[in-house]
């Protein structure tokens, strides 16, 4: 596939958002492909981490948002500790994930987007995660009603399944969300205000 990239696409804004999100410099990366080279689930990405990286160095951020490799990272960080220029490579993971969201980009992996808000409204609901009613819920979303159902017995007889939800966690978890959600709501008050006239 051949592109023809533009000088402004190099520094466009949505390649100073994933910078800004971060906190990394993408610049840095000089390709030497170490984080490819020790991702534990590369095999099972569409495009190896230094190239989502270079994808995004070239400008050509929507290919990197639209691809399979940001959702199945699972910010190990094997990558970070791996790179001689110390990119953070799984922050700029997050960073894609979060741009994906924000603009609606429909992520290749469903499965795995659905685990995410289902395991955070749980966490929303109960101030930790109720794996029973996750599991449930999954399978139920994902229609594979019978997944894993063998192993449930073996789990709650050693008590590593619980019956009811523990209520504990919930006065640490709600100041996060409402945080979160004061965040969200600045975010978009600042983007609907007119731009200023100079």
């Amino acid at each position: 596939m051949k592109h023809t990239i533009q000088r402004d696409q190099l520094r466009s804004r949505i390649v100073q958002a994933i910078e800004e999100l971060s906190g990394q410099d993408i610049r840095n990366c000089y390709q030497c492909g170490k984080c490819s080279a020790g991702c534990p689930i590369g095999a099972d990405m569409d495009l190896p981490p230094n190239q989502v990286i270079r994808l995004v160095q070239l400008g050509l951020a929507d290919e990197a948002l639209s691809s399979k490799t940001i959702w199945l990272c699972a910010s190990c960080e094997t990558c970070t500790t791996r790179c001689p220029r110390e990119v953070d490579l799984a922050a700029v993971m997050d960073a894609l994930r979060n741009l994906a969201l924000e603009q609606g980009v429909r992520s290749p992996e469903r499965t795995i987007t659905f685990f995410n808000r289902t395991f955070l409204s749980l966490i929303k609901k109960y101030g930790r995660v109720f794996e029973m009613e996750l599991i449930g819920r999954f399978n139920m979303g994902t229609l594979n009603f019978f997944k894993d159902i063998t192993k449930a017995p073996k789990l709650l007889l050693r008590g590593r399944l619980g019956l009811l939800p523990n209520l504990e966690g919930r006065k640490t978890a709600n100041p996060v969300f409402k945080d979160v959600a004061k965040i969200k709501s600045s975010k978009q008050a600042k983007k609907s205000e007119p731009p200023e006239k100079s």
